[in-house]
């Protein structure tokens, strides 16, 4: 009657817990007893529960968290992706159709030279097309606060569950240890695997069984958040990239570990990070940077209403590329760059890296990871794809430098020209400037046919 008692209990059990998220219905298991010899037989004894057991699957368990953590790393990307998508797909709005109002703008000037309309309806242009950049810089960069505020969220979401699974492992090892036929605390156990099923919405797990009724929990490639032996798991936390502030890298154990971590919502932000944002935001520059040189070579080669020589209709900024030297190397130094008006069509969507050996410099487009040839440096400087590099001051010992080229640029664009009278629309001629003919404003609206970026 006992054991049968408790199978009702049981089945009561499993009624209450219906609706329960990560129940597994649990099923008494019966074993006769021994039987009472009667010296002409046995008689017997009835019936013992031997076991209560889950109907539980140990393959699809985690099966389903291993879908899980791909789902949900495609919908954490796809969702930051379609961001991008309607940012740059905006036909009106967009930088193509300001761009193309600009050199229109620039064939109006060419038309009527003198019009004062003409060229301030081409300054106007230009600073929308400035504008633009700026606009479509801060979207991104606001992507990317988003971003690193998802990762904080994420890691904060990652602890709370290995804080979790590891104190449900001490519960579960104690209470296998108050039974004397080893008989697993159920309950405990489907707690614990939806903490599991938790944490493989954020990140690609590994989860081994120990013999003590623990289980250590690994990333997918094998750093270890909760051992199974210790009630003290280790925890993710964020710090400041050691080249870039704006970027996040994930610390695990006191290492960076960013490039180590997959899946789930931590693994679909850092891929949109590393594969959308990062090129996209590298593009974006380099455009702004190859425009904005192409346009200021060009109205430099011609004159204004007052026969004075066109200066740059764009400004980059004081300082257009970023260089940042690795902090955790001790052989200081310093280097220069500035872009090269007579390659500004090997322009790249790239970061560079420069690293010093204490003997000879290695240049690294970072983009491919594509080795560069420093021919002559650092004795002299060299022109690299668009920039001249020049070492300002020797390094001591090893070194290393991040060079960002078109980092700043659609941020930094902004126009310099405000009088519609100092636009260069004017060509030189054998005769000398004359401030009424349109060649150089035929030059400038030609630029539109060219190629920006190689």
């Amino acid at each position: 009657m006992l054991a049968f008692q408790r199978a009702l209990d049981t089945t009561s059990h499993n009624i209450a817990n219906v609706n329960t998220e990560g129940y597994n219905r649990q099923t008494v298991e019966f074993a006769a007893r021994t039987p009472e010899s009667i010296g002409s037989g046995f008689i017997g004894q009835g019936v013992n529960v031997a076991n209560v057991a889950r109907s539980y699957d140990q393959f699809l368990t985690a099966q389903v968290r291993s879908s899980t953590t791909a789902f949900n790393d495609a919908d954490a990307y796809q969702t930051l992706t379609s961001q991008i998508d309607n940012l740059l797909a905006d036909q009106t709005t967009g930088l193509s159709s300001l761009v193309k109002s600009f050199f229109n703008a620039a064939n109006q000037v060419a038309n009527d030279p003198t019009s004062t309309a003409a060229r301030q309806t081409f300054l106007a242009s230009a600073e929308s097309v400035a504008s633009q950049f700026n606009n479509v810089a801060n979207q991104l960069s606001g992507l990317r606060s988003q971003v690193n505020f998802n990762l904080q969220t994420v890691v904060d979401d990652i602890n709370a569950n290995a804080v979790a699974i590891a104190d449900i492992n001490k519960q579960i090892v104690q209470g296998l240890g108050q039974t004397v036929n080893g008989q697993a605390p159920n309950d405990l156990l489907d707690r614990r695997d939806a903490l599991l099923a938790k944490l493989s919405e954020n990140l690609d797990i590994k989860v081994v069984q120990q013999q003590n009724g623990a289980v250590s929990v690994l990333t997918a490639q094998g750093q270890a958040l909760v051992l199974g032996g210790n009630d003290q798991p280790q925890l993710f936390s964020l710090g400041d990239s050691a080249t870039d502030p704006s970027k996040k890298e994930l610390v695990l154990g006191g290492k960076t570990i960013t490039s180590q971590v997959s899946g789930g919502n931590l693994g679909g932000n850092l891929r949109f990070r590393d594969q959308v944002l990062d090129p996209t935001q590298k593009q974006l520059g380099a455009l702004a940077a190859s425009f904005a040189l192409q346009v200021n070579k060009q109205h430099g080669s011609g004159y204004d209403l007052s026969n004075n020589p066109g200066g740059s209709l764009f400004d980059l900024g004081a300082n257009p590329i970023q260089i940042v030297s690795d902090p955790t190397l001790s052989g200081g130094g310093s280097v220069s760059a500035v872009f090269d008006n007579t390659a500004i069509q090997n322009i790249k969507p790239s970061d560079y890296k420069l690293d010093y050996d204490g003997s000879n410099y290695t240049l690294t487009r970072l983009s491919d990871n594509q080795a560069i040839a420093l021919t002559g440096f650092p004795g002299s400087s060299v022109s690299v794809e668009g920039f001249v590099l020049q070492q300002t001051t020797a390094p001591t010992g090893p070194a290393s430098f991040l060079i960002r080229p078109v980092y700043n640029a659609a941020q930094n664009i902004g126009t310099l020209i405000t009088d519609p009278a100092k636009v260069a629309a004017s060509g030189p001629t054998v005769s000398g400037p004359e401030p009424g003919n349109n060649k150089n404003a035929l030059a400038l609206a030609a630029l539109e046919s060219t190629s920006i970026l190689n």
